[in-house]
């Protein structure tokens, strides 16, 4: 692994992966931190402790920048950019957390839920549910009237995981694992809107696609809507 090589954490997702290049020092909610040049903020904040919440942002996989749950203030600069595609400068000054970032990330984190079981948020012990708490969400802002898809089918056709779409929140780490990772390209995103959804090659179940069972995509996903079979005992219980 490569965080033994580089002197860190292994049990710690630093969001991003490490890069090499000439010490950077700057300030992330008052501490200083010093990280080579390239490294990500949220790469810098985990280093310094401060670890900032993540959907679509893992250090096995390239930053994307889409589940906008990382964003931050950064002094002197307009908005509230996102951690993992934002490179580390000298000097800067960053703040994780704050009244506003508290408010757009749990508006953010309302979306998500919007389509997402209310009888999984409670009990749930995903990465995303993880999030969840950390962020003081118990329950679902909108309620379940809306549209959603929580009638979508569990695809258990491969023998090692399952795929619950009712539990799929589509941050796209499973496609980008199995593209960078295993380089098999096998799950892609299908439809647009709130008709996007993660599908295994034309849209076929996972045992009939080009997957081959590797696991990066289990590996990467943050809701459990991949989850290896072995965890349950007897048949799984869909949402």
């Amino acid at each position: 692994m490569w965080h033994e090589v580089r002197g860190l954490k292994d049990d710690v997702d630093f969001g991003t992966p490490p890069r090499d290049g000439p010490p950077v020092a700057l300030e992330i909610d008052g501490v200083m931190v010093t990280v080579p040049a390239g490294s990500s903020v949220m790469f810098a904040a985990t280093k310094a402790d401060r670890a900032i919440p993540k959907l679509c942002a893992t250090d096995m996989l390239e930053a994307f920048g889409s589940c906008r749950v990382c964003l931050v203030e950064i002094e002197g600069r307009n908005g509230f950019p996102a951690s993992c595609t934002t490179p580390v400068v000298e000097g800067m000054k960053v703040k994780t957390r704050s009244e506003t970032l508290k408010r757009l990330r749990k508006g953010v984190l309302g979306l998500y839920l919007s389509d997402f079981p209310q009888s999984e948020i409670p009990d749930g012990w995903s990465e995303f549910h993880e999030t969840l708490k950390a962020e003081g969400i118990t329950s679902h802002p909108y309620g379940e009237a809306g549209a959603n898809h929580f009638d979508a089918k569990v695809d258990d056709s491969n023998p090692y995981f399952l795929f619950d779409p009712t539990k799929c929140i589509v941050c796209s780490r499973c496609v980008r694992a199995c593209a960078e990772v295993q380089g098999t390209f096998a799950i892609t995103i299908d439809g647009r809107g709130f008709e996007s959804k993660v599908v295994a090659s034309q849209d076929q179940p996972f045992l009939q696609s080009e997957c081959v069972s590797c696991g990066a995509c289990v590996q990467a996903c943050p809701s459990h809507a991949l989850v290896e079979k072995s965890l349950f005992e007897g048949e799984y219980k869909h949402a």
